[in-house]
């Protein structure tokens, strides 16, 4: 355990930042889920309206810094990608 003031609160901001980007994460993990099941249903509006959400989540965490911006675009690339091959 750190005996110095300043090493003691960065292990409390430290704390608070890892609950704060696994709830953004775990919020992104979950819409992603929403498409790929609507994909995988067949259901082209549903997975439209389930990709609009997922795209504004991801972005929200790329500019929260939970996500790198190449990383949050690769997601929204393989999504749009899914959706599209609906026919």
């Amino acid at each position: 355990m750190a005996n110095i003031k300043s090493a003691k609160k960065r292990i409390l901001v430290n704390e608070t930042k890892t609950l704060r980007n696994k709830a953004i994460r775990s919020k992104v993990k979950t819409v992603i889920k929403k498409v790929d099941a609507a994909v995988a249903a067949g259901d082209k509006e549903l997975a439209k309206t389930a990709l609009t959400t997922a795209i504004s989540e991801i972005d929200k965490a790329t500019s929260k810094g939970v996500y790198h911006k190449n990383s949050a675009s690769r997601k929204v690339s393989r999504l749009s990608k899914a959706v599209n091959s609906i026919a």
